[in-house]
């Protein structure tokens, strides 16, 4: 991609690298840069809603009700098994509605992405939850007079930090990546505008999916290290 990206037709140079940036060239790529700021947004958002819903809702359940752990993780699990074309039949009547109330931006994405992310969020905030004594910590704080909010607040969410940030690098990597439910809602995001200015021109388009790539590899990384176990402090 890198070799493509720098082809020219005198040999190899960075004239496409610098034709994104020429202002003549603005309103060429205006569609590029929007599905590009449309993307961040939804990450953005997609995150905010992942972990509002699913934070409290794992927390309560692992220190209020444990029967319905299994329940929990067939749901959160489920989106993972479904194809997302098969996601977009059961989401078009809803975003019918969405539509009427929010309006058909970009961002009302996030409400379908939210919901794909599930799996991998899930997986990666139960995987801390599990290694932390969660209900150890919240009776010994209870026991020391602390109430619920303060419980979840300042003893349970500190101990869930790894998790929390792989959760949203993950979710956050996947809403990049993501193509066929923005195409087939007729939402613009990084995918589609990079499928749209493929048609016209591909350097550019290699160029913008080589980018989304790197920072893919990024937040892996970033993930990576977050969660790498870190050697005490000798006394």
């Amino acid at each position: 991609m890198v070799e493509f990206s720098l082809r020219t037709a005198g040999g190899y140079g960075l004239d496409h690298w610098a034709a994104i940036l020429a202002p003549e060239n603005a309103r060429t790529y205006r569609n590029l840069f929007a599905g590009v700021t449309n993307s961040l947004v939804l990450a953005v958002a997609t995150v905010a809603i992942m972990l509002a819903l699913l934070v409290p809702t794992m927390v309560l359940v692992r220190l209020r009700l444990p029967h319905l752990q299994r329940a929990l993780e067939l749901v959160c699990l489920l989106p993972i098994t479904i194809p997302a074309i098969v996601l977009v039949v059961g989401l078009a009547p809803v975003y019918s509605v969405v539509a009427r109330v929010f309006g058909s931006d970009a961002w009302t994405l996030a409400l379908a992405y939210g919901v794909l992310v599930l799996p991998y969020a899930y997986r990666a905030i139960a995987a801390n939850l599990a290694a932390v004594d969660a209900v150890t910590l919240a009776e010994a704080a209870r026991t020391l007079g602390a109430g619920w909010p303060t419980v979840v607040v300042r003893v349970i969410l500190p101990n869930l930090r790894r998790g929390l940030l792989a959760a949203s690098l993950i979710s956050v990597a996947v809403v990049l990546g993501e193509y066929t439910i923005a195409s087939l809602l007729n939402r613009a995001n990084l995918q589609t505008a990079v499928v749209q200015v493929s048609k016209s021109d591909p350097y550019v388009a290699v160029i913008f999916a080589m980018l989304a790539l790197a920072l893919g590899f990024v937040l892996l990384f970033v993930m990576g290290r977050a969660s790498a176990a870190r050697p005490g402090r000798k006394s």
